[in-house]
């Protein structure tokens, strides 16, 4: 989920899909950015391959009337974790910089796929409650900048994105855990009661973790207009695109195909209930894919969730007519090639999608609480448990060497065993 702004300098490193880990040991300093009346444990981030867990990390305090303030359960480990580590600063303020909604600067604990329960909130707070459990939208936008300094919102301080109402778009976006604030790889976090859901009785803590990256496909299934019974085409088995398959299934899909060349990530998206197809044994890829919906000639709508030249192109060549290809991937900021002409002659569509709303975690909790989305379905995702102090040595290790194996890693801050 990068924005346009910090999308280039993402893509300017390439990163090493294999790289030796360098493990950071290191003990974090009290030298914090933030001001805090008590320690607590945390994953800091300072810079590129330097992670540090702390015993020491600064507890957020409730500051504002909007502030809630919640107990971590669980947190997801998503690839852009991955990448920061690898690769950044990449949303995180570089080189003593501060962060343009917040003003914040590292070192900063990272995390924002975060499940939990409320254990403080400001005077203003009415939609939840001390001890409720809670999932947290974790983007940080215009209406946040206010917030942080602590004036009134006035509509000149708004971008035009966020004046549109597109708050997932801001021109200074960013996300709670990459530089807006403190994140969920740490024991508490702080952020403003509009962030904040209630989970229903009926989703377990642990799987509440998981409506953050599912937010991200449901949006995106939003954006292509998706009506219930239609087909759908979901290029890459990876965390989002098992993702999106699980939002297909809330919106009431039709057939779903996962075209995936990776096993194992087949294999996931076939106990998800999605045909799969492997790429890597057809020589007419679009073709073939098409044969598969005859009735329709092509998909009603198409999710990009591999980012590479050909899948785009091939979102937009296995549609039917006046289908919608939406690119959900994050990949190269450079020009690529495609046929212009297979969407003027047959009224398709292309577009794309970024982030989430808070409207989409509602409509996520919405669907699993009705079963739309199976919780032993969402469950699958969950291929591994670890501990906060193993996050880097393991969780992190496991993911960029294995990641084939693997889909969502969750760090506990549990009393609840952990399996790796």
């Amino acid at each position: 989920m990068l924005t346009a702004a910090i999308r280039s300098t993402f893509l300017q490193a390439q990163p090493q899909l294999f790289p030796t880990l360098a493990i950071c040991g290191k003990i974090a300093s009290r030298q914090f950015s933030t001001t805090a009346l008590r320690p607590m444990r945390g994953l800091l981030y300072y810079g590129r391959k330097d992670v540090r867990y702390s015993e020491d990390a600064p507890e957020p305090m409730v500051k504002n009337d909007s502030d809630v303030k919640i107990k971590i359960a669980y947190c997801g480990i998503c690839g852009t974790d991955l990448h920061e580590y690898l690769d950044g600063p990449i949303f995180f303020p570089k080189n003593g910089a501060k962060d343009k909604i917040s003003g914040m600067k590292l070192p900063l604990v990272e995390g924002h796929e975060l499940s939990g329960t409320v254990v403080e909130v400001g005077n203003g707070v009415k939609n939840v409650k001390v001890g409720d459990r809670v999932v947290v939208e974790a983007s940080g936008h215009c209406s946040d900048k206010a917030r942080y300094k602590g004036s009134v919102k006035q509509v000149k301080e708004y971008c035009n994105s966020c004046k549109k109402g597109m708050p997932n778009i801001c021109r200074d976006m960013n996300f709670l855990g990459l530089g807006v604030a403190p994140g969920g790889f740490g024991e508490y976090i702080v952020y403003g009661a509009d962030h904040v859901l209630k989970v229903p009785s009926s989703i377990p803590i642990d799987v509440a973790a998981l409506v953050e990256p599912i937010s991200v496909a449901w949006h995106a299934v939003e954006n292509s207009n998706f009506k219930p019974g239609q087909t759908a085409l979901v290029l890459g088995g990876g965390p989002i695109g098992l993702a999106a398959i699980l939002a297909l299934k809330g919106h009431k899909a039709g057939k779903i195909v996962c075209s995936e060349p990776a096993k194992l990530r087949r294999d996931f998206a076939e106990k998800l209930g999605a045909e799969v197809f492997n790429p890597m044994e057809h020589k007419n890829i679009n073709a073939d894919l098409k044969a598969l919906v005859p009735e329709n000639e092509g998909f009603h709508a198409s999710f990009d969730c591999s980012g590479v030249p050909a899948t785009f192109a091939t979102s937009i060549e296995a549609l039917s007519s006046g289908g919608t290809a939406v690119n959900v991937a994050i990949w190269a900021d450079k020009p690529i090639q495609y046929r212009p002409m297979a969407l003027s002659f047959e009224e398709k569509h292309a577009t794309g999608s970024m982030g989430y709303l808070v409207k989409d975690f509602e409509d996520v909790l919405d669907a699993m609480d009705k079963g739309l989305i199976p919780i032993e379905s969402a469950r699958m995702l969950i291929t591994g448990k670890v501990p906060l102090a193993n996050t880097i040595d393991v969780a992190y290790k496991n993911l960029i060497e294995h990641k084939e194996s693997n889909v969502k890693i969750l760090v506990s801050l549990t009393d609840e065993p952990t399996d790796i």
